[in-house]
């Protein structure tokens, strides 16, 4: 009896270890606050996985809308502090709104009256994006969301629950968000133009402000993203970002967070989860997770300066999109809501059309990975093509249908998962489709055109490898911004 007893008591204690294992394991992972702890945190694999997102940039900026063409409209109230080119958000400012209304004035006519947090999430799952990226506070330190630093700082008007909306935008939109099943990213901007603490006692600022805004937006809504800016005025270290960071993976609850890398001025693409590129090219490689965010005209911001020959094409917008995810990169792509919350038409149809290709053509975009080649150039001279964190020329549609005379052109794109390579390819390439880039492999066993399923006729002449493509049908409805075909061994 007394050794059954013992027998009993030893399973009991196995049982008992084996089930708070897991949690002994995960206590253990505790990141310390510098960035060699911080950076040997895995980045999640959803994220890689996901490939598209979209960022809405939304704020008091989009009650006036605008800029001159080619500025961003977020930052209507630095441009007209600043008295900014020449004057011309000033005048604009005098002319519509009178000298009397301050930024903060904006605040009761922002009133999102129209908006319906389910239609954006709707509008986002039929887009095909698979996580979003929300302004919670841009830099002139209006909050989506009742923070109480915010009105402590600024006033009731900088409460969109007392003032304006009269909700919880951040809440609302993460709920609706979330119900569909995707991930809910929340943007942040560390600084803010003229906070008195910002200008006159930053420690203050980042002890007193900045880290307990920070946590309560974390607490309250479990992000899967923060997506941080305004850090280039400070490095990381006066930040305390190592220290905010470590807090956010030991104490915050949702262990799958993705962080981006503008965490103070010596942090972009070097620490963080993710490196960013803004109206930028991206990358070239996979090594490091990476994402380009940009909008589809000039502006993150509503603009109304902008007409229609500011805005990408849908054509342009999915080339871009096989063109970041062939060199293993993320897009993020922003849209600006009007102050009512409606999104502007442009945008909802840009949206609805990425949606539409990638219902058919998905599969070569999510969860794919770099492949050794990741694109096959024509003949021709080939581009100078530049790279960098913000504001680099990137022509998609110059590198690939429209060149300049003598120009090479990226004829195919291509994505790898598992053993299949998807061919992307611009344009229709007419009765065969030649692919010089896979190598010296075995023949193929299929070849599938994603538009219509079926399988083609392929033939192996040297190391190129020649698609027998079926007959163009204008009837077919086919989506026709670039056409998919998967590569199976």
């Amino acid at each position: 009896m007394r050794q059954m007893s013992l027998f009993f008591c030893r399973f009991m204690l196995i049982c008992l270890l084996l089930a708070i294992f897991p949690y002994s394991v995960v206590a253990q992972t505790r990141y310390l606050p510098n960035w060699e702890s911080i950076d040997s945190r895995p980045n999640p694999q959803w994220f890689t996985d996901a490939k598209f997102g979209i960022f809405v940039c939304w704020g008091l900026y989009s009650v006036p809308a605008w800029s001159p063409k080619g500025q961003y409209s977020e930052w209507y109230m630095y441009w007209l502090k600043q008295k900014a080119f020449d004057g011309k958000v000033f005048d604009f400012h005098q002319n519509k709104f009178g000298p009397d209304v301050q930024f903060k004035d904006f605040a009761p006519l922002f009133k999102a009256e129209l908006w319906n947090p389910d239609d954006w999430a709707d509008l986002f799952q039929r887009a095909g994006a698979k996580y979003i990226v929300f302004t919670t506070k841009h830099h002139s330190g209006y909050t989506l969301w009742p923070s109480k630093e915010a009105e402590q700082t600024w006033g009731v008007n900088f409460n969109p629950v007392k003032v304006g909306p009269k909700r919880d935008l951040v809440g609302d939109l993460t709920v609706a968000v979330k119900k569909k099943g995707l991930k809910m990213g929340l943007y942040y901007s560390l600084y803010e133009w003229y906070h008195p603490w910002y200008l006159n006692d930053f420690h203050a600022f980042v002890a007193d402000h900045f880290h307990p805004q920070f946590k309560d937006l974390v607490t309250r809504y479990e992000p899967d993203i923060l997506w941080a800016d305004g850090e280039w005025e400070q490095t990381s270290e006066a930040w305390r970002s190592p220290e905010l960071l470590a807090w956010l993976f030991n104490e915050g609850k949702n262990k799958e967070v993705v962080i981006n890398d503008r965490w103070g001025n010596d942090s972009r693409h070097k620490h963080g989860g993710f490196y960013t590129t803004e109206y930028g090219s991206g990358m070239d490689n996979d090594a490091h997770p990476w994402e380009e965010n940009r909008g589809m005209g000039y502006s993150y911001g509503y603009n109304r300066a902008e007409n229609l020959e500011d805005y990408r094409s849908s054509q342009e917008l999915i080339l871009m999109l096989a063109d970041i995810v062939s060199r293993g990169g993320n897009l993020c792509l922003d849209i600006g809501p009007a102050s009512d919350g409606q999104i502007p038409v442009i945008m909802q149809e840009r949206l609805v059309q990425i949606g539409n290709w990638l219902k058919v053509n998905g599969e070569a975009i999510y969860g794919t990975r770099m492949c050794e080649n990741p694109v096959q150039w024509s003949a021709g001279i080939k581009p100078e093509i530049k790279r960098g964190e913000f504001m680099v020329p990137y022509n998609i549609l110059k590198e690939t249908i429209q060149p300049d005379s003598g120009q090479a052109v990226k004829e195919i794109f291509f994505t790898r998962k598992g053993t299949s390579i998807f061919a992307i390819v611009p344009k229709w390439p007419g009765n065969t489709l030649v692919i010089n880039e896979i190598g010296v492999t075995p023949q193929p066993s299929s070849v599938t055109f994603l538009q219509t399923g079926q399988s083609l006729k392929i033939q192996r002449k040297g190391t190129a490898l020649q698609i027998t493509m079926p007959p163009y049908d204008p009837n077919g409805r086919w989506v026709n911004e670039a056409y998919v075909f998967k590569i199976d061994w």
